[in-house]
């Protein structure tokens, strides 16, 4: 008779990367929103409340990267969903990195372009929190 070890983790990140992870979204969702009120109202205030708010974005999701990159250097199978959280974040990051640079233009030719980034980092941050949240994985398991 064989005794077979199933180590099962915790199926939430620890508090530290969760809080993170969740500060990522509403961050980049205000980003989101006030680049909308700048298309709508030509109000140079809003693009300025957006390229803040997506510098914030940008220290929460960069922080969460690293805990999620410790957490897949530590897991003991490195493929599936840990791979994919850690590649979404990574995605998030990049082209927010790519948004801040957008926004950091001349007013209004931030638009479209950082109006259409804005909702690609938006979709990508909520995904992304929505696979580190729920993600489970037991070791030795396939």
């Amino acid at each position: 008779m064989t005794a077979t070890t199933h180590r099962t983790y915790r199926s939430m990140p620890n508090p530290l990367h969760a809080t993170l992870l969740a500060g990522t979204v509403p961050l980049f969702l205000g980003a989101l929103l006030s680049d909308i009120a700048y298309f709508r109202s030509y109000q140079i205030q809003w693009s300025n409340f957006s390229s803040w708010l997506i510098a914030g974005g940008l220290v929460s999701c960069g922080l969460a990267l690293l805990c999620a990159l410790v957490g897949l250097i530590r897991a003991d199978r490195k493929t599936g969903r840990p791979l994919l959280y850690v590649l979404l974040l990574l995605a998030t990051w990049v082209l927010g990195f790519i948004n801040a640079l957008e926004h950091a233009k001349d007013a209004w030719a931030t638009m479209p372009a950082g109006l259409v980034l804005s909702v690609i980092v938006t979709v990508l941050a909520c995904v992304a929190t929505g696979v580190g949240i729920t993600h489970r994985h037991a070791g030795g398991a396939a």
